[in-house]
């Protein structure tokens, strides 16, 4: 490996509308599109290459790859091609990397395929806004489209925390400034505390990992704010459980009291693939916090959270995944199996029928 191939492989990723790019011990370089991973024709990768790549890689920000590294997380540019967040790892004594190519453009709902109810979601003047799914389900796009959305439309101050920064954006109507944790602050927790003294309207934290974090974002929301986030869970119910369960027993109940107060949305997300194969769309959960919903929250009725959000699709735009998967199976856009494949309910057929 040369640092001719390896901006040969990255610009081919661009391309050819690739995903990611994995860069293994014993393998060629393999390519994530479409959902498909594809194997280059490369030779395998030895040791030395994935150093070599990870090397180039840190040294875009002045680092050295630690010798006793065990995982990192940062992003790479490649001039007039592209940016990437990266993924550097340690697996079986072997450095590892997987590189998530990041779009030069952010696109807008529309564009993504989003529903327009997000745009009213992220008109609320204050309170805490959820995106939420699996790892390679469209988080981030999904988030910085709802960014896009409120610098095209409001005149608003934004302060993003992210590890690592991954889509740039340029001020229109809003000023937005980027930090990105371990070059520009030292964590989620602390560059929250920071963002307070910078005017912000809104506030969006790339991931709530851990305690600090969430109980930081709900006072941000507490306090007048516009807080934005992601979270690795499957849907709203999941979400509040998640949340919650990061606090001692004893605050429990308070902290439910408080999300009810300050949740504006959650929205979840997977991953579909079209009935030609060659495209990708998102399947969406949306849940608007209604005072009903609120309700559920506050008295840990979490159960019934989801028979809200599907009576709640006429009034409050709001919708189940299966409603979602149901009405792109009725226009033709997925097949049933592949809806039966996202879809967590045993009665997805039955629901096709009825609906």
């Amino acid at each position: 490996m040369d640092i001719a191939t390896f901006t040969q492989i990255l610009e081919i990723a661009f391309e050819k509308k690739v995903s990611d790019i994995h860069f293994e011990v014993d393998n060629p370089p393999i390519f994530r599109a479409r959902g498909h991973l594809i194997h280059s024709k490369l030779s395998n990768l030895t040791n030395r290459d994935t150093k070599f790549v990870a090397s180039t890689v840190m040294e875009q920000h002045g680092r050295q790859l630690p010798e006793d590294l065990k995982e990192f997380d940062t992003s790479y540019t490649l001039a007039n091609v592209g940016r990437f967040r990266v993924s550097i790892f340690r697996q079986r004594g072997n450095i590892g990397l997987v590189m998530r190519v990041i779009p030069h453009r952010i696109g807008t709902f529309e564009e993504l395929n989003l529903p327009p109810v997000l745009g009213n979601i992220v008109t609320a003047p204050n309170g805490l806004v959820l995106v939420c799914g699996p790892t390679g389900n469209g988080k981030s796009t999904t988030l910085a489209s709802m960014i896009r959305h409120i610098n095209d439309n409001f005149n608003y101050n934004v302060v993003t925390i992210e590890d690592p920064i991954e889509f740039i954006f340029h001020a229109r109507k809003s000023c937005i400034i980027q930090r990105e944790v371990g070059i520009d602050t030292e964590s989620f927790a602390g560059a929250l505390k920071a963002a307070m003294r910078m005017d912000p309207d809104v506030i969006m934290v790339g991931e709530m990992r851990d305690l600090e974090t969430i109980d930081s974002c709900i006072k941000a929301a507490e306090t007048g704010h516009l807080v934005l986030s992601t979270l690795h869970t499957h849907n709203a119910a999941s979400t509040i459980n998640r949340i919650v369960g990061y606090f001692p027993t004893q605050v429990q109940e308070n902290v439910r009291h408080r999300l009810a107060e300050i949740l504006v949305a959650t929205v979840s997300l997977r991953l579909v693939r079209g009935k030609s194969g060659e495209t990708v769309l998102p399947a969406l959960e949306v849940m608007t916090a209604t005072s009903t919903i609120k309700a559920c929250i506050r008295d840990g009725h979490l159960d019934e959270v989801e028979q809200y959000i599907e009576k709640g699709r006429d009034e409050y735009h709001m919708q189940t995944l299966d409603q979602h998967l149901i009405q792109l199976v009725r226009q033709d856009v997925i097949s049933l199996d592949e809806a039966k494949r996202i879809s967590r309910s045993t009665d997805l057929e039955r629901k096709l029928i009825y609906y």
